[in-house]
Protein backbone atom coordinates (compact mmCIF):
# COMPACT_ATOMS: atom_id res chain seq x y z
CA UNK A 1 0.00 0.00 0.00
CA UNK A 2 1.04 3.81 -0.69
CA UNK A 3 0.07 7.04 0.81
CA UNK A 4 1.05 10.12 -1.22
CA UNK A 5 0.95 13.66 0.17
CA UNK A 6 2.97 16.78 1.64
CA UNK A 7 5.13 16.09 5.04
CA UNK A 8 2.99 18.34 8.10
CA UNK A 9 5.01 17.22 10.75
CA UNK A 10 8.68 15.12 11.25
CA UNK A 11 9.54 14.00 14.55
CA UNK A 12 13.42 13.25 15.20
CA UNK A 13 13.89 9.42 16.24
CA UNK A 14 13.21 8.16 19.88
CA UNK A 15 14.30 4.86 21.38
CA UNK A 16 12.27 3.32 23.81
CA UNK A 17 13.45 0.78 26.49
CA UNK A 18 16.63 -0.91 27.26
CA UNK A 19 16.29 -2.98 24.06
CA UNK A 20 16.99 0.76 22.24
CA UNK A 21 13.72 0.39 20.22
CA UNK A 22 13.66 3.19 17.88
CA UNK A 23 10.54 4.91 15.82
CA UNK A 24 10.37 8.16 14.06
CA UNK A 25 6.59 9.77 13.08
CA UNK A 26 5.68 11.83 10.42
CA UNK A 27 2.49 13.39 9.24
CA UNK A 28 1.58 13.76 5.30
CA UNK A 29 -1.46 15.42 4.21
CA UNK A 30 -2.83 13.93 1.47
CA UNK A 31 -3.54 16.16 -1.43
CA UNK A 32 -7.92 15.18 -2.42
CA UNK A 33 -11.15 16.87 -2.19
CA UNK A 34 -11.23 16.08 1.99
CA UNK A 35 -7.51 16.09 2.94
CA UNK A 36 -6.73 13.65 5.64
CA UNK A 37 -3.58 13.53 8.17
CA UNK A 38 -1.91 10.42 8.39
CA UNK A 39 0.49 9.67 11.02
CA UNK A 40 2.99 7.17 9.74
CA UNK A 41 5.74 5.31 11.86
CA UNK A 42 9.21 4.70 11.01
CA UNK A 43 10.92 1.54 12.90
CA UNK A 44 14.42 0.92 13.79
CA UNK A 45 17.06 1.22 10.94
CA UNK A 46 13.86 2.70 8.78
CA UNK A 47 13.85 5.95 10.94
CA UNK A 48 17.48 7.08 9.26
CA UNK A 49 14.99 7.05 5.86
CA UNK A 50 13.38 10.42 6.34
CA UNK A 51 17.03 12.26 7.52
CA UNK A 52 16.90 13.72 3.47
CA UNK A 53 13.21 14.85 4.02
CA UNK A 54 11.25 18.07 5.29
CA UNK A 55 8.34 19.35 6.08
CA UNK A 56 6.27 21.07 3.02
CA UNK A 57 7.86 18.58 0.40
CA UNK A 58 5.69 15.94 -1.71
CA UNK A 59 6.11 12.26 -1.12
CA UNK A 60 4.81 8.48 -2.00
CA UNK A 61 5.32 6.13 1.35
CA UNK A 62 5.04 2.66 0.96
CA UNK A 63 3.27 1.88 4.01
CA UNK A 64 1.75 -1.92 5.92
CA UNK A 65 -1.02 -1.27 8.37
CA UNK A 66 0.14 -3.33 11.82
CA UNK A 67 -3.05 -4.13 14.02
CA UNK A 68 -2.44 -5.21 17.99
CA UNK A 69 -4.86 -6.40 20.59
CA UNK A 70 -4.31 -5.85 24.05
CA UNK A 71 -5.81 -6.83 27.35
CA UNK A 72 -6.16 -4.33 29.76
CA UNK A 73 -6.06 -5.28 33.45
CA UNK A 74 -9.77 -5.61 34.15
CA UNK A 75 -9.90 -8.41 31.11
CA UNK A 76 -11.70 -5.89 28.40
CA UNK A 77 -9.67 -6.72 25.08
CA UNK A 78 -8.58 -3.67 22.98
CA UNK A 79 -7.68 -3.41 19.61
CA UNK A 80 -5.26 -0.76 18.07
CA UNK A 81 -4.05 -0.05 14.17
CA UNK A 82 -0.87 1.92 13.12
CA UNK A 83 0.62 2.68 9.76
CA UNK A 84 4.33 1.57 9.59
CA UNK A 85 6.01 3.03 6.45
CA UNK A 86 9.15 0.83 4.95
CA UNK A 87 10.34 3.35 1.91
CA UNK A 88 9.64 6.71 1.09
CA UNK A 89 10.22 9.10 -2.09
CA UNK A 90 10.18 12.68 -3.27
CA UNK A 91 7.57 13.50 -5.49
CA UNK A 92 8.07 15.82 -8.58
CA UNK A 93 6.83 19.26 -7.42
CA UNK A 94 5.65 19.66 -11.26
CA UNK A 95 2.38 18.21 -12.39
CA UNK A 96 2.85 15.96 -15.56
CA UNK A 97 0.57 16.99 -18.52
CA UNK A 98 -2.38 14.70 -19.57
CA UNK A 99 -2.63 16.07 -23.09
CA UNK A 100 -6.00 18.40 -22.37
CA UNK A 101 -4.37 21.19 -21.50
CA UNK A 102 -3.46 24.16 -22.80
CA UNK A 103 0.00 25.13 -23.51
CA UNK A 104 1.84 27.84 -21.64
CA UNK A 105 1.54 31.56 -23.58
CA UNK A 106 4.59 32.74 -25.09
CA UNK A 107 6.43 36.13 -23.62
CA UNK A 108 4.74 38.85 -24.51
CA UNK A 109 7.32 40.54 -26.46
CA UNK A 110 7.37 37.23 -29.07
CA UNK A 111 3.81 38.52 -30.32
CA UNK A 112 3.75 40.44 -33.29
CA UNK A 113 2.57 43.83 -33.04
CA UNK A 114 -0.39 44.91 -34.80
CA UNK A 115 -0.73 47.12 -38.03
CA UNK A 116 -1.40 51.24 -36.74
CA UNK A 117 -3.74 51.80 -39.58
CA UNK A 118 -6.95 49.98 -40.49
CA UNK A 119 -6.08 48.41 -43.24
CA UNK A 120 -6.73 44.67 -43.37
CA UNK A 121 -3.55 42.60 -43.20
CA UNK A 122 -3.51 39.71 -46.22
CA UNK A 123 -3.16 36.65 -44.56
CA UNK A 124 -1.23 34.15 -46.95
CA UNK A 125 -2.28 30.96 -44.72
CA UNK A 126 -3.92 28.57 -47.14
CA UNK A 127 -7.38 28.21 -45.06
Amino acid sequence: MEVSGKIKWLDETKTYGNNGFRKREVVVTTEEQYPQHILVEFVQDKCDLLNAFNVGQSVKIGINLRGREWVNPQGETKYFNSVQGWRIEALSTSSPQTGNEMPPMPPASSFESAPENDQEVEDDLPF
